[in-house]
This record gives structure tokens, C-alpha cells and sequence, in this order.
């Protein structure tokens, strides 16, 4: 069972004016974004060296005067120096949901720079840890060749079972979960809406055998909702997304001033100072 390690000090206390207060907390793959979404993740993006352009769409009327402009929709992408790898915060647009939640990050990769579209893709919601996203960035800038296929599902599955994380009793070569069973990760049926570069993506008729990619979410409590959801279509290389599976699984704790209502008492914390 869970406990707090100081059960005394609520997470957010009184704290004097300008001194937030901060806390070490775990395990990581509850622990929230911290309420920043977008900025840990492109902080990380920026010391990496990728460029970030704003695009923005709106309405504007006849005779409309510029500061009067409507802006309906907008995204910011993150493109890395060799424009192979690109990050998009699309939370803004809310073009579709994983797990009835808005996705929030997508990132892609293609192969060469003269391809029109990416080989794969890896969706993410609010509520991820930005640390963990922050590794999976960081691993994907490393590589050389960001879509070309790199080892088996074992690297996933070895990269949480490595931190204790169990294999699904029913289907221990697909999955795994926490254990608290709050987490799971597991390689299934890409959800729809999934863009990856495979042809067979594109041309399945419905009764086919859809293609699989790995899907990550955590549920605290059955029947309540998922804290954060994340998709990776079908060819998303296997080491990637074991980077992401080890920095979730991490039992290394986290700084959060913020952390999410529904699993404030399942984390273990500590103060900062």
C-alpha cells in the first residue's frame, strides 16, 4: 500500500507571497504535468535546438481592423535541425481524443526530408509527465535515422519489468502494468485517427486485421477516467518507445507544485527545501 512520507504536509501549503512550494513526489507515472503541458516539453525541444514556429488561423471580416482579427484555432511546431523529426502542440485544436481526452502532443519522424509524410507518429494527452516526454524527445533527436526500425517489442516490456512493473497475466508478451495496476502499457490495436506512413494504414477495409502499436495509459481508479493517455502508430521504432516505457516506469521521484486531484493520495512526497 501507498503512504505518504510526510503524511503531515499537505502537497500545496500556505506558502509566503512569491515562494511556491514544491515536492518531491512518485511514482512519476501519477505524478501529473506539473499544470505545464507545453512548457516543460518545449524547454526540452529548445535545448535540443529545434525551431518552434507559431502558426495561427482566425477570421477576419471585411474592413476589420488587424487587432480586431478572431483567432480561432492555432498550433506551435517544433522542427528539429534536420527537418527528419517535428513536435506539434495541437491541444488548441482538439483534433481528436484518446481515452475521451484531448491529445495534446504529436510527434512524428520520416525517413528522408523529401518525403511528404511521416513514417509514424506518437500522440500524447495532458497530464503526462513532461520528464517523461522530455526522454522520449530526447532519444528521438539522437538517432540518426529517427524511422528506421531498431530491436523488438522485448525492449519495451524490459524496459518497466525493469522497474518492477508486472507482465499482463493474460498476455505477457503484449503487456505490462504498475503495480497498482493504475498504469498499463501494451501493443494492440492502433486507435483510429493514428497517421502512420505504412500503406496498409491507409488501405484496411473494416473486418480486416488492423495493425498494432503501442498504447500507454493510466486509469487511478477503475471506472473513473484515465489520467493521461499516449498511441504510437504501428511503426514507431520499438527503442523509442522503450525510452518513454523506462522514463514512465522510473521510480526516480519528480518536482511538482502541481499535481492531479485523483491522485493526490496515491503519491508518495517529500518536501523540496
Amino acid at each position: 500500500m501507498e503512504a505518504y512520507l510526510y503524511p503531515d504536509f499537505p502537497i500545496d501549503p500556505p506558502a509566503p507571497a512569491g515562494v511556491p512550494s514544491a515536492y518531491w513526489v512518485g511514482p512519476r507515472h501519477l505524478a501529473g504535468d506539473d499544470g505545464r503541458p507545453y512548457d516543460t516539453v518545449a524547454d526540452t525541444l529548445a535545448d535540443l535546438g529545434w525551431t518552434s514556429l507559431t502558426l495561427v488561423r482566425g477570421r477576419r471580416e471585411p474592413d476589420e481592423a488587424p487587432d480586431d482579427r478572431q483567432v480561432l484555432r492555432s498550433i506551435v511546431l517544433h522542427i528539429s535541425p534536420d527537418s527528419l523529426r517535428w513536435a506539434q502542440w495541437v491541444l488548441p485544436d482538439e483534433p481528436f481524443h484518446l481515452g475521451n481526452l484531448p491529445v495534446a502532443w504529436q510527434v512524428s519522424a520520416r525517413s528522408d526530408s523529401a518525403a511528404p509524410l511521416a513514417q509514424w507518429s506518437a500522440y500524447f494527452t495532458p497530464e503526462i509527465p513532461g520528464e517523461v516526454l522530455g526522454t522520449f524527445l530526447t532519444a528521438l533527436d539522437a538517432r540518426d535515422q529517427p524511422a528506421l526500425p531498431l530491436g523488438g517489442t522485448e525492449l519495451v516490456l524490459d524496459a518497466v519489468t525493469a522497474h518492477g512493473w508486472l507482465r499482463d497475466v493474460d498476455q505477457q508478451a503484449v503487456g505490462a502494468d504498475d503495480l497498482t495496476f493504475s498504469s498499463h502499457v501494451h501493443l494492440g490495436q492502433v486507435p483510429p485517427l493514428i497517421q502512420d506512413g505504412d500503406p496498409l494504414a491507409l488501405v484496411a477495409q473494416a473486418g480486416e486485421a488492423a495493425l498494432t502499436g503501442w498504447q500507454a495509459w493510466a486509469e487511478p481508479a477503475l471506472g473513473a477516467g484515465y489520467l493521461w493517455a499516449a498511441s504510437f502508430s504501428s511503426s514507431a521504432p520499438h527503442d523509442l518507445v522503450a525510452a518513454f516505457a523506462d522514463s514512465l516506469s522510473s521510480s526516480a521521484p519528480v518536482l511538482r507544485q502541481v499535481v492531479p486531484e485523483s491522485t493526490r493520495d496515491r503519491l508518495l512526497r517529500a518536501p523540496a527545501n
